[in-house]
């Protein structure tokens, strides 16, 4: 590998749809309700870039230096292959560290000052959550990805704080009901921590990693990723309703046989290989179910 291809590899691009999604999402109901600033999109999806560049360094890291990577199949690792060494990759996650925080407050700072400085704090103070979570979900003695409790930061960064969030620095207005598009999106995203999960588990039970897949076993994984994705699906499905409008809000629905396809496949899945192609499918699929569901209900009113 030529020198930038270990870190395009370790960067884990492949990731960046579903990081995206929660943030089109929010945008698309912000310019919903007539409030939509091109340039804060921008600097929304810059600031989500380097929180995900972030944690899958990070993630590199802390795997590779617990050994958990040693055995895992699939693509490599680029610490635990000795390709990216411990020392550079820290100090890349050193530096996505400081990116991100400046890029997270430059973005609650244009957003929100209007609205007051405690507000802009309050928005600095969440950037700050997020680059902490990404540090460690698999770094430290108390990385909480060894303890099962993933699933739940990727439902809170990934659903309720990305789209609720993205839609609050557009709009400076928040309803409950956000929680439902905000969940249905976080529920995808989970979906594709659990898919991993499931191609890692033998190598995640070695390394001491107790997942859900891990704690669950393989067959109630499965029955859980079924759950993950029908409830993300009915309560897009019950929002758009909600929401009224025409048939447009139903955009969404496009997206259901991509589901299906997602869900017979798990089924038939056992070996990590099987595994493997289904991550990037479900990305790119939560991708699209946030463009339309969030297109829909534009269109639809």
């Amino acid at each position: 590998m030529s020198s930038i291809k270990p870190w395009l590899a370790a960067a884990r691009l492949r990731t960046l749809p579903l990081a995206f999604s929660c943030i089109i999402l929010g945008n698309f109901l912000a310019a919903n309700e007539g409030s939509f600033d091109g340039s804060i999109l921008i600097l929304s999806l810059l600031t989500t870039l380097l929180f995900q560049v972030l944690s899958n360094y990070a993630n590199d890291y802390g795997d590779g230096v617990k050994g958990t990577d040693d055995h895992r199949k699939g693509e490599k690792r680029m610490v635990s292959a000795g390709i990216i060494s411990r020392k550079s990759m820290k100090r890349a996650v050193y530096l996505l560290v400081v990116l991100s925080f400046i890029s997270a407050s430059l973005l609650s700072y244009i957003a929100l000052i209007d609205s007051g400085l405690t507000l802009v704090l309050l928005f600095i103070a969440l950037g700050c959550l997020a680059i902490l979570a990404a540090l460690f979900y698999t770094i430290g003695d108390t990385a909480y990805g060894y303890s099962g409790w993933g699933d739940f930061f990727v439902l809170l960064f990934f659903g309720w704080v990305g789209v609720m969030g993205s839609y609050y620095i557009q709009t400076a207005q928040l309803s409950l009901d956000m929680l439902m598009p905000s969940s249905a999106v976080g529920l995808l995203a989970v979906g594709v921590l659990n898919l991993n999960n499931m191609r890692d588990i033998q190598s995640d039970k070695v390394a001491g990693k107790f997942s859900i897949p891990v704690r669950i076993g393989l067959p109630w994984a499965k029955a859980y990723h079924v759950a993950l994705v029908v409830i993300a699906f009915d309560l897009a499905f019950f929002y758009a309703q909600m929401k009224g409008g025409d048939v447009w809000r139903n955009l969404f629905l496009l997206t259901a046989p991509l589901l299906l396809w997602n869900l017979s496949s798990v089924f038939k899945a056992w070996k990590s290989e099987d595994f493997e192609p289904l991550l990037k499918r479900l990305a790119i699929t939560t991708l699209l179910f946030s463009i339309l569901l969030g297109l829909g209900i534009y269109l639809s009113n």
